[in-house]
């Protein structure tokens, strides 16, 4: 028996994906490792720099302050953007310019964050702007 989540909700669900294991049902989709690895954004981030890829430079961790937010920032340079880290769909995301943004951004990305996941983590990067998204789809068994 297998079970094949589709995209979204039970596909990013860790929880999901070790009930399906711990009951010899095939989880069509990442281990629960993997999804705890990648679904939060610092952890993903954490991985990502162990692993040698290169990330868009900012802070470590949560943000726990706005004033620990205005140092950050100033450290790594304007423009910034503050990000949920439970987010996704832009979504507790807020770009900042200059240092009088910060306070009201911070607040906005915090209650944004925590009205949409229920968790108002917030990190920190350098805004990219006029990125290119670029995502290569791989599809892979057990057996490569």
């Amino acid at each position: 028996d297998a079970i094949h989540p589709g995209y979204g909700f039970l596909a990013e669900n860790a929880r999901f994906s070790q009930i399906c294991a711990d009951h010899g049902i095939k989880f069509i989709g990442p281990t629960p490792d993997m999804i705890n690895k990648m679904g939060d954004k610092i952890t993903a981030k954490e991985t990502m720099i162990r692993a040698g890829v290169p990330v868009v430079p900012g802070g470590e961790g949560l943000l726990e302050s706005i004033e620990q937010t205005k140092s950050l920032a100033k450290e790594v340079g304007y423009p910034v953007i503050l990000k949920a880290t439970a987010g996704g769909g832009g979504k507790g995301m807020r770009v900042v310019w200059s240092e009088e943004e910060i306070e009201k951004a911070y607040t906005s990305a915090k209650m944004e964050a925590a009205a949409s996941f229920k968790n108002d983590g917030i990190y920190m990067e350098k805004f990219v702007e006029e990125p290119r998204h670029i995502e290569i789809q791989i599809a892979g068994d057990q057996y490569g």
